[in-house]
């Protein structure tokens, strides 16, 4: 079987597992250049020698890639050649030994509670259209108080939203369902939007397109009522971040940083933040136990024995 052809097969499989169509062109990318690369070495793909997987990582190297860019390739090479294995492809996995290189262990931008209230203010007052400022309010509401990826609050879907109970049922990585909880003001403001604000999104999908244009079931509509989808709502936070002044490099995925670590000042359960987040793993929840200095001083100043005692005056020379 030629690597093309292993490639595709390998690209099919993640596909019906329901892999994001993200994940499968960055693997198609990294997988077919690193293929393309051993055909202009006359290289077998099944069995290249060691010394070949030596060049190719410093071939990654020399592009100047950053390293989490090329952690990412070796790491689907690898999955690459795991499947290969699996499926009696290949006999071995000439990347087990490879090095990747050492990432930089990096802390999520959390917003502080005024600046998310700055936020919500904003997208209140972004729009002139008041349906469009009713959406806003109701998506940054929505993200904060359930910590929402930006691919969860675009498939929101109506019939998953119980208000009077304050829940959202969302589908999240590995198409896993959890619930997610909404406080008040976050119903308030879906209520406010759905009562209001998403009946006039959808007058005008049906003016442009007549009484037969088929309402999605999504919450969140665009301004032509449709669905707005992950490419929209990212253009929109990004947006109301920046009439917000809030500090460059905030993304859509901040708000979701900001529920977790602000739901641990409050004294929340690391497993709580754990389940509300959709997190296999508690270790990645872990990494917002380092965020906050405040949360440090806080555990600092109530579990060290001589925290809080004052030393007293020296006496005067």
């Amino acid at each position: 079987m030629t690597g093309t052809e292993a490639l595709e097969a390998f690209l099919a499989r993640l596909a019906a597992r329901d892999s994001s169509e993200h994940t499968r062109r960055a693997y198609r990318t990294a997988i077919g250049q690193y293929l393309a690369w051993l055909d202009e070495q006359n290289a077998d793909w099944q069995d290249p020698p060691h010394p070949l997987i030596r060049g190719y990582l410093a071939e990654l190297t020399s592009r100047d890639l950053a390293r989490r860019s090329i952690s990412s390739r070796l790491a689907a090479l690898r999955s690459f050649y795991r499947y290969a294995r699996r499926e009696g492809m290949v006999s071995a996995d000439p990347w087990s030994a490879a090095l990747t290189p050492r990432l930089p262990r990096r802390l999520p931008q959390v917003l502080e509670v005024n600046e998310v209230e700055r936020l919500i203010d904003e997208a209140d007052a972004a729009s002139d259209r008041r349906a469009l400022a009713l959406r806003d309010t109701a998506l940054v509401e929505t993200a904060y108080a359930a910590g929402l990826r930006i691919s969860e609050l675009a498939a929101a879907r109506l019939s998953d939203l119980d208000l009077n109970r304050g829940e959202l049922r969302v589908t999240g990585k590995g198409r896993k369902e959890r619930v997610t909880l909404l406080g008040g003001p976050a119903k308030q403001a879906i209520d406010a939007y759905l009562t209001y604000g998403r009946p006039a999104l959808r007058t005008a999908a049906i003016l442009a397109e007549g009484p037969q244009a088929e309402d999605s079931g999504v919450i969140f509509l665009n301004s032509k009522g449709g669905p707005i989808g992950v490419r929209g709502l990212r253009y929109r936070l990004d947006r109301l971040y920046q009439r917000a002044g809030l500090p460059s490099g905030s993304s859509p995925h901040t708000l979701r940083h900001s529920f977790a670590s602000h739901m641990l000042e409050g004294g929340a359960d690391l497993r709580v933040v754990q389940e509300l987040l959709g997190h296999e793993s508690l270790a990645t929840t872990q990494i917002y136990t380092h965020v906050s200095p405040s949360r440090l001083r806080s555990a600092y100043r109530d579990a060290h024995p001589r925290s809080r005692k004052t030393p007293e005056t020296p006496p005067a020379p």
